[in-house]
């Protein structure tokens, strides 16, 4: 079926490819792309959409020596088929199996780990600098989209580079996309300069028009010379330029023969030097293109018409936009603030609905957070709606910002917990720990749905600092169904179920694990089920009057145990000094790898079936 790709083992072969030869393997990369990952799930569109642009990075470079560091990461997926891992595929981001991302241990062609955005240019540069203190020679190349350049850490990056003029070649791989459209001052700049042929027509009529003068070439190449003043004209800013990096471009990212040739061509370079390459995110399947956001990252679906495998259930994002678009329906302090995340955080109708009072900031996080400080310091109510990994990089903001004067702003914590697929950068597995430890922070979770749709319209009159409702990917186990409360007041915990000589403290998703596993015991043994609907501040009342009643206290968190829930029960039962067993159940002090949500909770011990078995090994007869 495939008749290069069948044939094609190592990137060598590329350099010995004819234009024509790689036109097909271009058109059968794409090919297996749709037809494996409609198999697996996984980011289908941007990786039709630079095909052509991987190859011509391997018929210009030797990865051998040469260094690429992929933005993200999740268009890497031709660079995996062409540095001979076509095979992995078959188990693309399963448990054990390869992964959606570069990994260094993968491969000796990945040469730095990516799962972020705005990382690619600080990674690179930083082994442009290693390369020459050690007096070596290789180029060093950073894809990155130009939905990164709404975050700020690749700009402290370029002002770095072309401050010190340090020789490197950025691919500003340009799809008008990040997952979601993209926003900001950036992106109608981009715009300006797709649209620079329009100068590059001007100035070759130009040129030629001159060159009929007297003295027209020499009038001609003076005006070059004037920092391309025409261009200037036309193109505003010429930002790049002036920051000190040489910017070529715009390039037809499609085009393999016109990749090449300017690739080439930065590669000569003795500095640094952006190459601008205009891209179609979903390039050559028509359902990509159509809605390149839905096919972002997707899961397994059906290549003729276009749609995912298996039933749509409600899920906490689209139970976050529906009550939220409600609360501002009828507060008009309400304000929603996103970055880069509007369809991924279900807030599409709340940004449809009130335009005006939603914010998606790009891939800026902090700046998201200490605007919405701003807006909470001047009498809104904002809620900021970030993926519990993404939140992570604004910490700072979070506690100077917001927390050290009290400001009320609602974090709303996406995908908290265990994801799964996209495997050790996106596990949401730290926001206990790094929320719990800032002073003022209220943090609270939902058992269900509906308790957490109870939680949002209870926040909207808490006026006592910052307050983190976090959440799980997905929705409810539809087997369970466990009363929801209508009613919070901080710092008070709900007792599920009584029980004897053993208790399970849990929240959020896993509180279910909980019950079941009190389910599965069947009355042996029997542990009395305790929601800790705060996770801080915790319920030291009950901690003392009831739960310290107790042989063994068992914790069960979706986190990670350093710093977690567990941790504060233990220590302020230690204060209490109680002697019974105390079990911590959580992630222990490592990343936790991509797969099944299933085997990977299975693996840490967090099933129903796992909890069952630790209360009767330690349950007292």
């Amino acid at each position: 079926m495939y008749k290069l790709l069948s044939k094609y083992s190592d990137p060598s072969q590329i350099r010995e490819m004819s234009l024509e030869e790689l036109t097909m393997l271009s058109a059968e990369i794409r090919q297996f792309l749709i037809e494996s990952v409609s198999m697996t799930g996984g980011h289908l569109a941007p990786n039709l959409g630079v095909v052509e642009l991987t190859i011509a990075l391997h018929n210009v470079f030797d990865f051998k020596k040469d260094r690429v560091v992929f933005d993200v990461g999740h268009q890497s997926y031709v660079h995996k088929i062409l540095t001979g891992r076509r095979e992995g595929f078959k188990n693309l981001r399963k448990y054990k199996g390869m992964s959606g991302f570069p990994k260094r241990e993968e491969s000796p062609y990945d040469h730095f780990n990516t799962g972020h955005a705005s990382t690619s240019i600080s990674a690179a540069l930083g082994m442009a600098r290693a390369r020459d203190i050690m007096g070596e020679d290789y180029s060093v190349v950073c894809v990155t989209g130009d939905g990164a350049l709404t975050g700020g850490m690749a700009w402290e990056a370029m002002n770095d580079i072309g401050f010190n003029r340090t020789r490197m070649i950025i691919i500003l791989n340009d799809n008008g996309m990040s997952i979601s459209r993209n926003v900001g001052a950036m992106s109608l700049y981009l715009s300006q300069l797709r649209s620079a042929d329009v100068y590059e027509k001007l100035k070759k009529d130009v040129q030629k028009g001159m060159e009929k003068l007297p003295l027209g070439k020499t009038l001609f190449n003076t005006a070059r010379k004037m920092k391309d003043s025409v261009k200037a004209m036309v193109v505003e800013g010429m930002i790049f330029e002036n920051m000190g990096i040489k910017y070529l471009g715009p390039v037809d990212g499609h085009s393999v023969k016109d990749m090449s040739r300017i690739l080439k061509a930065a590669a000569e370079s003795d500095g640094p030097v952006l190459v601008h390459a205009i891209t179609t995110k979903g390039k050559g399947y028509e359902f990509a293109e159509g809605k390149p956001d839905k096919f972002h990252g997707i899961g397994p679906f059906d290549t003729v018409m276009g749609e995912t495998r298996g039933k749509k259930t409600k899920t906490y994002s689209s139970v976050l936009g529906e009550t939220l678009t409600e609360l501002a329906d009828r507060d008009k302090r309400v304000t929603a603030v996103t970055a880069a995340m509007r369809d991924g955080t279900g807030l599409t109708g709340f940004s449809l609905k009130h335009p005006e009072r939603f914010f998606d900031v790009g891939i800026a996080e902090e700046h998201a957070v200490t605007m919405a400080a701003g807006m909470a310091a001047s009498g809104l109510k904002p809620y900021v709606v970030i993926y519990s990994t993404f939140l992570q990089r604004a910490v700072d903001q979070i506690i100077h910002d917001t927390a050290l004067q009290k400001l009320n702003v609602t974090f709303c914590i996406d995908r908290a917990g265990l994801v799964g697929d996209d495997g050790e950068t996106h596990q949401g597995i730290f926001d206990i720990s790094y929320l719990s430890m800032i002073p003022g922070m209220t943090l609270m979770s939902p058992k269900n749905l509906s308790e957490y749709k109870n939680m949002l319209q209870w926040s909207l009159d808490y006026s006592d600092g910052p307050l983190a409702v976090r959440y799980p990917r997905g929705g409810d186990n539809p087997n369970v169904v466990l009363p929801e409360l209508k009613a919070f007041t901080p710092g008070k915990w709900e007792k599920v179920t009584d029980g004897t000589k053993t208790v399970i403290i849990s929240s959020g998703k896993l509180l279910t694990e909980a019950y079941l596993a009190k389910m599965r015991l069947g009355g042996i043994c029997d542990p009395a089920v305790v929601n800790a609907v705060f996770l801080k501040p915790m319920d030291k009342e009950m901690i003392e009057s009831y739960i310290s009643g107790f042989d063994t206290v068992i914790t069960l968190e979706d986190n990670v145990l350093r710093g977690g829930l567990g941790e504060a029960v233990t220590s302020e039962l230690s204060k209490l000094g109680y002697r019974g067993k105390i079990i911590n159940l959580g992630y222990d002090d490592t990343f936790i790898e991509q797969g099944d949500t299933d085997i990977l909770y299975e693996e840490a011990g967090l099933t129903a079936e796992k909890v069952a078995e630790v209360v009767k090994n330690n349950c007292k007869a």
